[in-house]
């Protein structure tokens, strides 16, 4: 049996900590989430997010119920450590802290170095254009029938001075300034003495909800969400939040770093659910300013089916 990804569960929100779960759900199962944690290395955080990977509610249902993935209560996965357990932890923190800040001072000495040999060879090669311009300054002179060594003549026609070598200045002794280091900790919990994730798994969305720590989906519309999304999942589609088109989800074709959204998609309840002609006006006119059509998706519970309505707005001769 195939190993199944463990979602950890906190505050009713589902998390992805394990980098290579992470591109198994994105390469094995166009599960995209979203990746929400900073990274210290860059100074924009509104590009780039590392991990965890925060999942949509309607990923990690239909991941526990294609049996790909279950429920880890995180809370009480952390068990209550030990004194020992705490000072080996401590121990081996520091250890790494040591370890890195070792690194670093060795990459930032041959980093100087590196710099300090450019600097000395840029002014060997300054001196030497200086002497070369020297050189040929006497060089001229001699040919002009004068002493490269005599004073200047008074009269008409002048010559500049043979400049004098390059000479480095001591450069002054700047402020010593403590040095600031990023020490990076394992982001996961699962690694620790104290961590069990044994008692608090769930293998299905129904025992996570008798369990407390799961409640979606809790009504109708959330129901229809999630069959509207497997549905759309199961077509070889892959999807992302909405919100900002104004629909429920974005409809992409292959994976999201390749391609645009060619559907933003509202949940319609019910076959019957009543649309105002001034909603389906807004959202297509809204779709096509974002080169998209809008794709209305239609959930009959009874049937347990999905019907699909595109709009698109459009010019008239």
């Amino acid at each position: 049996m195939a190993r199944r990804i463990p979602l950890r569960v906190s505050n009713n929100k589902a998390y992805v900590w394990d980098i290579d779960d992470i591109a198994a759900l994105r390469a094995d199962h166009h599960i995209c989430g979203v990746l929400i944690g900073t990274l210290p290395h860059l100074s924009q955080q509104n590009v780039f997010l590392g991990v965890p990977l925060l999942l949509m509610p309607e990923e990690v249902v239909l991941l526990v119920d294609k049996h790909l993935a279950v429920l880890v209560d995180d809370p009480t996965a952390h068990r209550h450590p030990s004194v020992d357990a705490l000072r080996h932890w401590n121990a081996e923190r520091a250890a790494a802290a040591k370890h890195q800040i070792g690194a670093a001072e060795t990459k930032e000495a041959s980093e100087k170095a590196a710099k300090l040999s450019m600097s000395e060879e840029a002014i060997r090669k300054r001196r030497e254009r200086e002497e070369r311009r020297a050189a040929a300054a006497r060089a001229k002179a001699l040919a002009e029938g004068e002493d490269g060594n005599a004073p200047e003549a008074s009269g008409s026609g002048s010559r500049a001075a043979p400049s004098a070598p390059f000479e480095q200045r001591p450069s002054t002794p700047s402020a010593q300034a403590t040095p600031a280091y990023t020490i990076t900790l394992p982001g996961s919990s699962s690694d620790l003495q104290w961590y069990s994730s044994e008692g608090c798994t769930y293998e299905s969305v129904a025992d996570a909800q008798a369990a407390g720590i799961w409640t979606y989906p809790a009504d109708l519309h959330e129901r229809a969400k999630c069959r509207v999304f497997r549905d759309l999942w199961e077509k070889g589609n892959f999807m992302g939040g909405g919100v900002k088109f104004g629909g429920d989800f974005l409809v992409y074709p292959g994976d999201p770093m390749r391609y645009h959204s060619h559907f933003v998609a509202t949940v319609i309840d019910s076959p019957v659910s009543t649309i105002k002609p001034m909603e389906i006006v807004a959202h297509g006119r809204l779709g096509t300013a974002t080169k998209k059509a809008h794709l209305f998706c239609g959930w009959d519970d009874e049937k347990q089916e999905v019907s699909y309505f595109s709009i698109e707005w459009a010019g008239f001769g």
